[in-house]
């Protein structure tokens, strides 16, 4: 592939709702109501775009689902800087004892879900309110996108929480928590709608069939792993042919060169030394499946576009151009770099092994120092050490990161087949290992499960592929006593499997909803202080 300069490409996300106030943490109203909107199509695709704002926001503040995932699982450590406070720690170690004053740690991230989830709802209440002119295909496709965009939501959430309210219309209501399985079952329902009646066109940023096809396997995968039935109103054998439709379509395909999936992987400093020239893929390449999009509009007057997450995971506070200054969270275990086969090409286009590309990296402010930071998702900067978000007319590095998350790529699909029991199982293993620079292999359900840790890492989804083995299986890998260098000091690191154990993999409910639910919300186990 020729070498391109590096470009941002801008777009312009619309936010438009109206709702109230309630415990569950709603928006403010607007100018625009619920009963003067909601006529024409041109309101409907206003809505929709205004769901998808919804679901680009989830993760602007607080502590991001893809960087938690990451601090849950046995990839990375929390870290962040050494002077820092230890809620990251909390999450890592699941011990609420280890920085007691954190109870509302995910409070930021609650709020965000139920936002992003009322906004979907109005949308689905109204439908039979806009004129569709006769447009069924139109109708179906707007609401495949916002069930998709509300099972999404809710996917994150019985994930983190297990049980959380579960809410199918705007509502104000002070309402219990629902069971894993009811809340699924909607999960379901909704993808399952999707797949079938979503458009059929990819197209950037667009939820279509495709995508809710592989989701609805995502979603599959976990709940049958972890749980230990089907998919509640869904079958295995469906869930296969969903991935094998996906496929069979022709409209995605694995990149060439996995390095150039990922901006900072795939970018270099030109041989003049003044600038950057990269081989990356670009957005919306022919392995996204679904991203959330993001760009550098981001500031701090309620444009909120950007991808304020991915400066966690920028090294401490410190660059080395081409990769970029960040907040030095999720710093990577070396048993991960150490447990990549010999020639997998993989580990370098996913970590920055720092004495392995002679990086004078401090380590004076960074705790729980390895050695090994995260590439796939770090901020890029210039020669200069200008950061490329700002030097484009980004506000700051910190909210102005317009690199997506790339929740599904196609080689997912292919492993997700794989592993339930396509008779090509053996060609969609081989093709991602290919890829890899990797031989055949013998296909079978724990070198698929390998095969992912090393493919999908710091893409949140090794630990719930981890969890969805067993609370104990996942407790047994991610439990760990060792030492680490907090502040340029070696320091013990312990994670301790009765732990996770205590709290089933699941994470503390903020004690914030709690109050304001009085007490209708009832925290989960092994989190009670």
């Amino acid at each position: 592939m020729n070498k391109l300069k590096i470009y941002i490409a801008v777009f312009a996300a619309i936010l438009l709702v109206s709702c109230s106030e309630s415990f569950l943490d709603s928006e403010p109203l607007t100018s625009l109501t619920t009963g003067n909107f909601y006529r024409t199509t041109d309101d409907a695709e206003l809505a929709i775009i205004g769901c998808y704002d919804g679901i680009q926001i989830l993760y602007s503040s607080g502590v991001a689902f893809p960087v938690a995932s990451e601090v849950f699982s046995d990839n990375c450590y929390g870290a962040t800087g050494n002077n820092d406070g230890y809620g990251y720690q909390v999450m890592d170690e699941f011990d609420i004892s280890r920085s007691p004053a954190d109870v509302d740690l995910l409070n930021d991230s609650w709020g965000a879900y139920y936002k992003a989830i009322y906004r979907t709802n109005v949308l689905l209440q109204k439908m039979d309110q806009i004129d569709w002119e006769g447009d069924e295909t139109y109708r179906n496709s707007i609401e495949s996108q916002a069930r998709f965009l509300r099972a999404y939501a809710y996917f994150d959430m019985v994930r983190l929480w297990e049980k959380v309210p579960l809410l199918t219309e705007p509502s104000n209501d002070n309402i219990p928590q629902s069971e894993p399985a009811e809340i699924y079952s909607q999960i379901a329902e909704d993808l399952s709608f999707a797949a079938a009646n979503g458009s059929e066109t990819v197209e950037p940023g667009r939820v279509n069939k495709w995508a809710a096809k592989a989701m609805l396997a995502r979603v599959y995968l976990f709940y049958s792993g972890y749980y230990g039935s089907d998919l509640p109103g869904v079958s295995k054998s469906e869930v296969l042919q969903g991935l094998e439709d996906v496929i069979a379509s022709n409209n995605y395909a694995l990149i060439q060169d996995f390095k150039d999936l990922w901006p900072a992987a795939s970018t270099s400093v030109n041989e003049a030394g003044d600038g950057l020239e990269s081989t990356y893929a670009g957005k919306d390449n022919a392995e996204t499946v679904f991203a959330i999009k993001y760009n550098i509009t981001s500031d701090y007057n309620g444009n909120t576009d950007g991808n304020h997450w991915m400066v966690m995971m920028g090294l401490r506070v410190q660059s080395f151009s081409p990769y970029g200054k960040g907040w030095g969270a999720c710093t990577v275990l070396p048993s991960l770099y150490n447990a990549y086969e010999e020639g997998d090409l993989r580990r370098d286009a996913s970590i920055i092994g720092i004495n392995e590309e002679n990086l004078d990296f401090d380590t004076s402010d960074q705790r729980e120092y390895t050695g090994y930071a995260v590439k796939k998702y770090t901020p890029l900067s210039l020669p200069d050490g200008r950061d490329v978000a700002e030097a484009n007319g980004a506000v700051n590095f910190m909210i102005g990161q317009f690199q997506d998350y790339v929740v599904i790529r196609y080689a997912d699909v292919l492993l997700m087949a794989a592993e339930l029991g396509s008779n090509n199982a053996q060609d969609y293993y081989d093709e991602v290992r290919a890829r890899a620079g990797l031989g055949s292999k013998s296909v079978s359900e724990a070198n698929i499960l390998k095969e992912r840790r090393y493919e999908f890492a710091f893409e949140g989804i090794r630990y719930w592929d981890l969890l969805r083995q067993g609370v104990e299986t996942a407790a047994d890998a991610i439990a760990v006593d060792t030492q680490v260098l907090n502040g340029g000091v070696e320091t013990d690191k312990v994670i301790q499997k009765n732990k996770i154990v205590a709290t089933k993999g699941f994470q503390m409910i903020p004690q914030t909803q709690i109050s304001l639910s009085n007490g209708v919300l009832i925290q989960n186990e092994g989190w009670n202080q």
